[in-house]
């Protein structure tokens, strides 16, 4: 299966972006999906997540015909790194019981856009 960058990068924002506003306007649905209890908080931290999530589908989206550099290679290389952080951070933290196994659908889906992305850009070398 082929994938382009500006598929890639489409999907990768719009998935971005929808992540950022559950975020902004229902970090309650986000955190009681993992089994965390909602705090004010926990809110604020949510809420303020989103902006990066936002800032993040916004990057995708303006690179989307970006042809194969630098800085494109960049933009992959940090976005594969977060991804894989958090999906790290994801097993631990349900390994420590301070979340429930519903952590593990964002860990997929993390782990997922990483391979996508890697394989997408090494592709395009």
């Amino acid at each position: 299966m082929r994938f382009s960058f500006r598929a890639v990068a489409m999907v990768l924002a719009l998935l971005l972006l929808l992540i950022g506003l559950v975020w902004l306007l229902a970090p309650d649905a986000m955190l009681s999906g993992w089994g965390v209890a909602s705090t004010p908080s926990a809110a604020l931290l949510g809420r303020r997540s989103a902006a990066l999530y936002v800032g993040f589908a916004a990057m995708f989206y303006f690179a989307r015909d970006a042809e194969p550099s630098a800085a494109r290679s960049a933009l992959v290389k940090g976005m594969v790194l977060a991804c894989l952080m958090l999906a790290a951070l994801g097993v631990l933290e349900l390994r420590a019981g301070n979340v429930t196994v519903g952590i593990l659908v964002p860990v997929v889906l993390e782990v997922t856009m990483s391979l996508v992305l890697l394989f997408t850009a090494r592709r395009a070398d």
